[in-house]
């Protein structure tokens, strides 16, 4: 394998000759500069210059491996412009091909690379030189430029030239050769000089001479070999430096986008990796890295051994932290909590030893995030181990340390993600919302400014998560969606999923099940080849599946449901997503009837919050999750200081859906104490507001609770009066409300209650026909809940 030069870069390289010859049409020129530049400028360059997405950036590293491998890319290129001479029928690939074939023997071909510097354009001091002294003349045609990206590969070709042995140069021609072979039969039929020898002036010219035929034969088959005769092709023509650029560029797409190498483009790679005689240590990465996301654990931690063994006995001693670190970030991925965090403290010991920066302000932002989503583990782990007190400290001491050190070592994607978790915090902890604002307008403004793109998926999610908390879901579903339709192509898998769940998540609220699972079918089926991922799509698909049966009343399926995410460790869960389940599984307690059991769930979920500190929205929610509780066992009055609290901590945080939702909690006990004017007065000014938060669930209930008020105010006036009959008409216009929106979400066992409602208020009206009606409705909607509890359809 060469080390530099191939065939395809003679190919570019003849292209070159031809520019600087003027021989290329004008309207050529710039898809063949365009060509040749996007084929020797770096990869990584070239992705972020041209604002390149996943998608393109894989598209040229497939263009990449054609190039090298077959000529054909050459043809696509030149095959549809006429040549400049304007011969009828001639094309530049004709040109191209001419040129190629000229380099008929291993000497046309090393002459030809040895006289490239003629198309450079001289210095001022040769200029000099050949005028004598006296002022020199301009040179004549197109000269490249020696610092320009045409001649500093120009120069690199010679230098590589020189390095080359004999046998090198032999085997670079034996590939050049196999790499033009198969237009020769193209030129046969162009050229009716053209014959079987025509590829080595050597052997042409002896056999049109006085070599007999089988001497030219058996030279042949020595210089060559069967290669000619199709009975075993030599190498590829790809050079180390071309398998060690696209190790590089795979590692670089699956460590950015945390996808997998899509089969086909993984199958060329490993068919040019064979070819190496060496093979570089990038590949044992390389394989860790596809193991890793194989979720194949064994494999994964072999290679990772194999490729930091290599690393520490050769020029990268300084590596053993970084193994350190992976080892770590593998640990966690695969559930090896302990280890992983054991593993992470030694890798801030061992960075700070070898004043490593980079690697420890990695390490302890990686810490950081995993006390933030797994906070009982992590003050477990503390408890037992007293050093790793000293070596970290607080949350709040970490992000300091890192917001001064990432700025010092202008690692600005740390320094993004460091503001944005400070802004995360001032969330979770139910403080100012204007400081968390700041704090992430601080986060955004330094993305935009060193053009940080990795960040965006992250603060798309902060801004969903705020402006949901802050009742405008409207807003939190649109910020999900502009980073899906603009920022997909530069973020990873995870942020694309992430959101993605957001917006299904969002129609579920809404009723819409069915777009909602399609939104998580239509995500990249080869991103979901990572296990990690593919795990993550199933849970969200189940949970919305368990929404939908729960609501349809189809406990039977929601049981299975359950059964299948609960046997999934709430450690591997993000803290949100655990929350959920833990609210499903007490919902499909409560709608079987157990309520003891959906109530001691609840208390040890109360526990657990207060315990780790965790978000303040999901406290309130399981607080009223409580009170909620205690209303159906036919306690709401104990609930009363509980509700209080939540509308205090409501309050205080902004959480207004939240806030809504408690005052609607309040209202229901006050009913209970037979304050029902108080009731409807508080219900009155929350409803407008809860609309505009499309959460259909909470304006339903409110509803309901409203109806509940009205109907009470209309027992304390007088049988027949006007007061009376406005309350029940109110009321019954509250029921209808509450049942539409109970429709639209499709919750079969609410529907049943509110119709229930509506016969019973027309029953007191003294209209027993609608009454008939209303009963009858009940009967079907309890007949159809029956089937779908049955597990029908």
């Amino acid at each position: 394998m060469a080390r530099y030069l191939t065939p395809a870069k003679i190919g570019l390289l003849v292209l070159i000759e031809l520019y600087t010859e003027e021989a290329i049409p004008n309207d050529a020129i710039l898809p063949v500069l365009s060509f040749i530049t996007s084929n020797l400028v770096d990869r990584d360059t070239h992705n972020r210059s041209f604002n390149a997405d996943e998608k393109s950036a894989w598209a040229n590293a497939e263009r990449t491996i054609s190039l090298v491998v077959s000529i054909k890319d050459f043809e696509k290129l030149l095959g549809s412009y006429s040549f400049l001479m304007g011969f009828p029928g001639r094309r530049l690939w004709d040109q191209f091909l001419g040129k190629m074939w000229d380099l008929n023997s291993l000497n046309a071909m090393h002459a030809f690379l040895a006289n490239l510097p003629r198309l450079l354009a001289r210095t001022a001091m040769e200029l000099k030189q050949e005028a004598g002294g006296g002022s020199s003349e301009p040179e004549a045609g197109i000269k490249i430029s020696r610092n320009s990206l045409f001649g500093l590969f120009i120069r690199r070709v010679g230098s590589e030239l020189g390095r080359l042995q004999f046998h090198d140069t032999t085997e670079l021609w034996k590939c050049f050769v196999q790499y033009r072979q198969p237009t020769a039969h193209y030129l046969r039929r162009k050229l009716p000089g053209f014959e079987r020898l025509s590829f080595d002036e050597v052997l042409s010219t002896g056999e049109g001479q006085e070599w007999d035929a089988e001497t030219v034969s058996r030279l042949t088959f020595i210089a060559y070999g069967g290669m000619l005769a199709g009975e075993h092709a030599s190498a590829l023509p790809v050079s180390t430096n071309d398998v060690e650029a696209l190790l590089e560029f795979q590692i670089e797409q699956m460590q950015r986008y945390g996808a997998r190498v899509a089969p086909d483009l993984r199958q060329q790679l490993d068919i040019l990796l064979r070819e190496s005689i060496s093979i570089p240590s990038l590949a044992h990465y390389l394989n860790f890295l596809n193991a890793w996301q194989a979720g194949d654990y064994a494999t994964a931690f072999d290679l990772l051994h194999r490729y930091f063994d290599y690393a520490m006995h050769t020029e990268h001693q300084s590596s053993y932290q970084y193994g350190l670190m992976n080892h770590a970030v593998l640990q966690a991925d695969f559930g090896c909590y302990k280890e992983a965090y054991e593993a992470m403290l030694e890798t801030v010991t061992t960075a700070r030893e070898n004043k490593d920066m980079r690697c420890l302000n990695f390490a302890l932002n990686w810490l950081f995030q995993f006390e933030q989503s797994r906070p009982y583990l992590v003050s477990q782990l503390r408890s037992r181990d007293d050093d790793s007190n000293g070596v970290l400290g607080t949350s709040r001491k970490i992000l300091a340390y890192l917001r001064v050190n990432a700025k010092d070592a202008k690692m600005w994607s740390l320094y993004c993600t460091v503001w944005l978790s400070e802004a995360k915090l001032c969330l979770l902890n139910g403080e100012s919302t204007a400081t968390a604002v700041e704090n992430m307008v601080r986060s955004s403004h330094l993305a935009l400014k060193y053009n940080v793109k990795g960040v965006m998926g992250a603060q798309a999610l902060f801004w969903s998560a705020y402006w949901d908390r802050t009742g405008l879901t409207c807003l939190a579903n649109l910020a999900s969606d502009v980073f899906l339709q603009c920022h997909t192509g530069n973020a990873a898998f995870e942020d694309e999923l992430n959101h993605t769940w957001v917006l299904a998540s969002g129609l579920v609220r809404k009723g819409r099940y069915d777009e909602g699972l399609q939104a998580l079918e239509s995500l990249d089926q080869n991103a979901l080849r990572s296990l990690k991922f593919n795990q993550l799509w199933h849970k969200y698909r189940g949970i919305l599946k368990l929404q939908r049966d729960l609501r349809h009343n189809n406990l039977r399926g929601a049981e299975q449901l359950l059964y299948q995410l609960l046997q999934t460790r709430t450690d591997d869960m993000s803290l949100e997503m655990a929350y959920l389940l833990d609210s499903l599984h007490i919902e499909y307690l409560t709608q079987r009837g157990d309520i003891q059991s959906a109530f001691t769930k609840t208390n040890a979920a109360l526990a657990k919050f207060r315990e780790e500190n965790r978000d303040l929205a999901l406290r309130v929610d399981m607080l009223l999750r409580k009170v909620k509780l205690l209303s159906l066992a036919g306690r709401p009055q104990r609930g009363f200081s509980i509700a209080i609290n939540a509308i205090n901590i409501a309050w205080r945080a902004r959480l207004v859906l939240q806030l809504w939702d408690a005052l609607g909690v309040l209202s229901s006990i006050l009913v209970s104490f037979g304050e029902f004017d108080a009731a409807s007065q508080i219900l009155i000014a929350v409803i407008p507001r809860a609309i505009e938060t499309d959460s259909l669930f909470l304006v339903a209930q409110l509803y309901a609770y409203l109806a509940d008020a009205c109907m009470g105010l209309a027992g304390q006036e007088p049988p027949k009066s006007t007061k009376r009959t406005e309350h029940m008409t109110a009321a019954l216009a509250a029921v209808n409300k509450a049942f539409d929106y109970y429709s639209s979400i499709e919750d079969i066992g609410k529907q049943c209650e509110m119709m229930a409602k509506k016969a019973m208020i027309m029953k007191l009206s003294g209209d027993m026909e609608l009454a008939a009606d209303y009963a009858a409705a009940y009967v079907s909607l309890k007949k159809t809940a029956e089937a779908l509890s049955s597990g029908g359809s």
